[in-house]
């Protein structure tokens, strides 16, 4: 999901990283299943989420770096 709002939107990036070849970033993040998601360095989840869950942990993301 994250990669599909990367193509409709210039303000969306995504990243695919393999954590067992970085593991600085497994440790970092606290990877304990996969796939993890960061969004902002803010909000993050583990596991496949439905659509509407993964959008709503988004709007918490882009809520939580306006101060909202």
């Amino acid at each position: 999901m994250a990669h599909q709002l990367a193509v409709e939107s210039p303000h969306v990036t995504a990243d695919v990283i393999e954590v067992s070849e970085f593991p600085e970033i497994l440790q970092r993040y606290h990877v304990r299943g996969v796939p993890k998601t960061i969004i902002n360095e803010r909000v993050t989840f583990e596991g496949a989420l439905p659509e509407a869950a993964v959008l709503a942990r988004v709007v918490e993301a882009a809520a939580a770096g306006t101060g909202l």
